[in-house]
């Protein structure tokens, strides 16, 4: 009988050392040095929607979305105390209505373009649009875009009514006695059904220069509506402001609730 080694194994000459350890102490194969092996995966850091990612997230991006977010919510909630408790900003809101107002045509065809009859329109062009756009691309999911944006287009008139009834603001010298004009509504409309279009559109295009032009789009016709409806005389200058507010709040959801459903 051969002999019976109670010894750990030898390694035998020319035999590969694929197992073997690495440097002293590592601890772990293949390693010259002690660093620990590779973070795994479900050690990594997440990115902001919460998906696990090889590098942490971008600096700065959560204090840029609570700065896009919690400006435009104070100031609504400034303006909002201010029409309610009749405070002084009004003086100053009435001062500039004054300066401004000036009712004539230009005014009234601006401010139509933020009735119902012409922003929901538009923005139903653009759903359709993208909707065939993505289904003809096999998109998964291709409907959610357009049901999410269409859900936002009537949330507007859900948060504009209750609290137009609660502040119970009333109107310029030029419009009829009564009140209900706080917050604007065609403002709002204007601004969430042309936002919203602008939002769906910016991915499918190709080039910085058209992205700027439909961006610089959508800036001109909220502003001309906005200035419209003060020159006309039909809201004062804090309930436009007052709608710019809450609106940037909304665009901003729909904006990352877009941008999580692209990344899936």
């Amino acid at each position: 009988m051969g002999d019976i080694r109670t010894g750990p194994p030898q390694l035998r000459p020319g035999r590969a050392l694929a197992h073997t350890t690495g440097a002293s102490g590592s601890g772990s194969p293949h390693r010259s040095d002690s660093r620990p092996p590779q973070t795994p995966r479900g050690g990594r850091r997440t990115d902001l929607i919460g998906r696990p990612g090889t590098t942490p997230p971008v600096p700065g991006r959560p204090a840029f979305l609570t700065l896009l977010l919690g400006i435009p919510a104070l100031l609504f909630a400034l303006i909002t105390w201010q029409v309610v408790e009749d405070g002084p900003l009004l003086r100053a809101d009435e001062r500039v209505s004054a300066a401004l107002r000036h009712p004539d045509r230009i005014g009234g065809g601006l401010s139509h373009l933020g009735s119902v009859q012409v922003a929901v329109p538009a923005l139903v062009v653009a759903l359709a649009y993208v909707t065939w756009h993505h289904r003809r691309r096999g998109t998964d999911r291709w409907w959610l875009p357009a049901t999410a944006t269409a859900l936002l287009m009537a949330l507007v008139p859900a948060l504009v009514v209750p609290l137009k009834i609660w502040t119970d603001r009333s109107g310029t010298p030029v419009v009829p006695p009564g009140t209900g004009y706080f917050p604007s509504g065609h403002t709002a409309t204007a601004a969430v059904a042309y936002g919203s279009a602008t939002l769906l559109l910016l991915p499918l295009l190709h080039t910085r220069r058209s992205r700027r032009s439909l961006v610089l789009l959508y800036g001109l016709l909220v502003l001309g509506v906005s200035y419209g409806l003060v020159r006309r005389g039909y809201h004062w200058p804090l309930d436009v402001v007052a709608s710019w507010c809450l609106c940037t709040i909304l665009l901003c959801g729909l904006w990352l609730f877009l941008a999580r459903h692209s990344r899936r």
